[in-house]
């Protein structure tokens, strides 16, 4: 009777100990998936401050044309404060934060737009060197958005996807930073990153 006390209290020793190594691995790699999305919000949030930053720039260029509409200016002026103004708390990386700060970056990214219509009427200002120069670092800075922003859903998806899996969803639950978190996704018609295109 003593012998199957001992073995009962071994295997139930045993099951826990088991039970508590799974849930320390469970953590840890909830951690490091939720560091790694941590890490590359980052890097998304870089190239959208390249893009801001290199806006000032562009607008300084445009006003040297004397004409040039001034309220254009100033929507890209106001846009630009809303962009830089958003914040987002990396340990809620939630659908609803991420879709509001895809739609400040959008309204920007149309106001910009629109401004690179416009000035496809200004022929002389297309042609300066230091407007060539901001047409070629918009466009790069575009691709590095949709680089960035694609590995950016990718690491959610590898975190959502490890978290949402049967019992790891369990521990995940007990913990708010493992919440589940919210991707980049395409805006209703558009398919591809926008098009700068000044030569016409």
């Amino acid at each position: 009777m003593k012998k199957n006390f001992l073995i009962s209290i071994f295997s139930i020793f045993i099951f826990i100990s088991v039970t508590m190594l799974w849930i320390a691995n469970t953590y840890n790699n909830l951690v490091k998936l939720n560091e790694n999305i941590k890490t590359q919000w980052g890097q998304v949030e870089n190239v959208y401050q390249r893009r801001v930053d290199l806006i000032p720039n562009l607008v300084n260029t445009v006003k040297g044309s004397a004409n040039f509409e001034k309220n254009t200016l100033s929507q890209i002026i106001e846009a630009r404060a809303k962009a830089t103004s958003i914040s987002i708390n990396t340990n809620d990386l939630n659908q609803n934060q991420i879709n509001k700060f895809q739609q400040v970056q959008d309204h920007l990214n149309k106001t910009v737009s629109k401004l690179l219509f416009i000035v496809e009427n200004y022929p002389n200002l297309r042609s300066t060197k230091n407007f060539y120069e901001l047409q070629n670092q918009l466009e790069g800075t575009e691709n590095r958005i949709s680089v960035e922003r694609n590995r950016f859903n990718e690491k959610v998806n590898n975190f959502n996807t490890y978290r949402n899996q049967f019992p790891k969803i369990i521990i995940a639950n007990f913990f708010y930073q493992f919440k589940e978190k919210g991707y980049f996704q395409s805006q209703i018609g558009s398919k591809k990153p926008p098009i700068i295109d000044f030569s016409n």
